[in-house]
């Protein structure tokens, strides 16, 4: 079985290439041209030898995505359909502001965590993602960006920020993650800073503080609520995973990493945007260094949850921002394809 360099670290590369005899020397460069947008086999690689290039075709592979779809929203975002070799499907969303590009990619095929309000819960959970699969959804955009016409001085400069907000728990496929993030941030490759990129979880401790260890990157928590039956109810991982346990590892995470937590909090209608609500979370939040980013709940076709009104949200901002905490109501974009936060389910594509 072909080995998929787009699975390896350059280190594993390195290992790779002492395995089949390969010289050292050329990790580095063979590294770079595998993550450049448009490297479809070895033979294109012109500028390594062709002995390196008949060894590598000989036990190695460079894989790609699928697109089976792509919407384009009225606001610019675009949303994309990628079908995996299993014939799974996952989506990634590119979103265009101010000439800048943030793009949110998927960390699982489904999710199993189950949250009420979140329709990419409703599909149930298939797999995890494999690093590759992971790293292929920003070389498959970057080659669409190309493609469209977009130009910047270097192929890094197309997509600005990195978020891992798309379907499935990304600390629920740890492993790959860690290896997926070495590689995008890896300055052969992708080389995406650490503030260029951003870890949204629903609230897993251990590995919050596995994080701190292992990589530096942005970490987000999907709050919603810091009443425990209120968060249960939403977001059955509170039951095992409560919030004081939550908010114990955000604290050793922003003191380990020296970095602020960003707190997500989708405001929704009679259950999490009450005036004690606000002043609940910010007691809670107390002595944690955060930004709190509120959403306004992108509602989903057959689940009973509404947005709160752009009034309680103002208020809810309101407490907030007086209690000290830096506060931002996040604009949805793509709700008209679905694109949103917490809408990414699919189907099959036509």
């Amino acid at each position: 079985m072909p080995i998929d360099l787009k699975n390896l670290t350059q280190p594993q590369l390195a290992e790779f290439f002492k395995s089949v005899g390969l010289p050292a020397s050329r990790v580095r460069h063979v590294f770079a041209l595998v993550h450049r947008p448009g490297t479809r086999d070895f033979f294109g690689m012109k500028t390594v030898k062709k002995e390196i290039r008949d060894l590598l075709a000989e036990y190695a592979c460079i894989s790609r995505l699928e697109l089976a779809k792509m919407q384009r929203s009225f606001d610019g975002t675009v949303k994309f359909a990628f079908r995996l070799g299993d014939g799974a499907v996952i989506e990634s969303v590119l979103i265009p502001a101010n000439g800048r590009h943030t793009l949110c990619i998927s960390s699982q095929a489904g999710c199993a965590m189950g949250c009420r309000f979140c329709l990419t819960a409703g599909m149930g959970f298939r797999r995890n993602l494999i690093p590759a699969e992971i790293v292929n959804q920003v070389v498959a955009v970057q080659e669409h960006m190309i493609g469209a016409g977009i130009v910047r001085a270097t192929t890094r400069q197309l997509i600005d920020n990195l978020v891992f907000m798309g379907m499935g728990e990304p600390f629920a496929n740890y492993d790959n993650l860690i290896i997926a993030l070495t590689i995008l941030m890896d300055g052969q490759a992708h080389g995406f800073s650490e503030r260029r990129v951003t870890v949204s979880t629903c609230g897993l401790p251990s590995r919050i503080r596995d994080l701190a260890r292992d990589i530096r990157v942005n970490l987000a928590v999907s709050l919603h609520s810091v009443d425990d039956a209120i968060r249960s109810a939403l977001m059955p991982v509170n039951r095992a995973h409560g919030v004081d346990d939550v908010l114990a590892a955000c604290r050793e995470y922003a003191s380990a990493a020296k970095q602020v937590v960003f707190i997500e909090y989708a405001l929704i209608a009679g259950f999490n945007d009450a005036v004690s609500d606000a002043h609940r979370l910010a007691e809670k939040l107390r002595g944690l260094p955060c930004r709190i980013n509120l959403l306004a709940y992108n509602e989903v076709p057959n689940l009973p949850y509404r947005c709160s009104p752009e009034t309680s949200i103002r208020v809810f901002k309101g407490i907030l921002a007086k209690a000290g905490f830096r506060t931002l109501v996040r604009t949805s974009r793509g709700a008209d394809i679905s694109a949103a936060c917490g809408q990414l389910a699919v189907g099959e594509p036509s």
